[in-house]
């Protein structure tokens, strides 16, 4: 196959793979869920190797994207009439953080660990669980944050006075993650395990009982036990 050729498949892949996009519609791009995800890589491997492979017809790559393109069109249309058939499909949100409390089996469902979690927050701009009322795992693999009153950003109109700098936010270190003792963390903090142990006891609990544990910059211990039932 010469350059020319190569060429010209390449250039009507790419107007293929425009007119394909929108027709497909923005959700394609905006919201990576299962579904977009696996459509994604198929129809780019198809153009692919439609552009260099020249085993491949022209008309059979054209068919092959149409079709995946046509049932992706097909699925999104019926996810809109069926909210069972798009449960299935996509899945449903997960509640992972309720009312301050992460939900250990909420979490390793979701195929989820503390650190990945941690990881989500800060994205939201989140250093801290304990400032969490509420945190939710989306379909599309992101996490929505509602945070407790007294920590929300105040807007402009809010202020009381005028701010001369920005407020800096302290950076809690977590000492137990997935109910295990972090040790290097205790090295930064120079404390040891009987430390961490004695701070159980006087909040009256052990460790197999803690899922989490977080220790904040005012020298207070926040934690998150194992069970997942909430006190009303």
């Amino acid at each position: 196959m010469n350059l020319i050729e190569v060429f010209v498949r390449a250039v009507g892949a790419f107007i293929v793979l425009f007119l394909l996009t929108r027709l497909m519609g923005r959700k394609q791009i905006s919201q990576l869920t299962f579904l977009n995800y696996i459509t994604g890589i198929s129809i780019g491997t198809v153009a692919g190797a439609l552009t260099i492979d020249s085993s491949i017809k022209v008309s059979t790559g054209i068919v092959s994207l149409l079709t995946w393109a046509g049932l992706t069109v097909l699925v999104g249309f019926i996810d809109l009439k069926s909210r069972t058939f798009r449960k299935l499909i996509e899945g449903e949100p997960v509640i992972i953080i309720k009312q301050g409390k992460v939900m250990d089996k909420a979490l390793k469902k979701s195929g989820l660990d503390i650190d990945h979690l941690q990881l989500l927050l800060r994205k939201k701009d989140v250093f801290s669980i304990q400032d969490v009322e509420y945190a939710i795992f989306e379909t599309n693999g992101e996490v929505s944050v509602l945070l407790k009153e007294g920590k929300q950003p105040l807007n402009q109109e809010q202020w009381p006075f005028q701010l001369k700098q920005p407020q800096q936010t302290p950076i809690p270190i977590h000492i137990i993650a997935d109910g295990k003792i972090i040790d290097e963390n205790l090295k930064q903090l120079n404390v040891n395990r009987e430390w961490v142990n004695e701070q159980l006891t006087q909040a009256g609990t052990n460790l197999s009982e803690v899922f989490y544990a977080e220790l904040q910059k005012d020298g207070s211990l926040y934690i998150d036990k194992r069970n997942d039932q909430l006190l009303h």
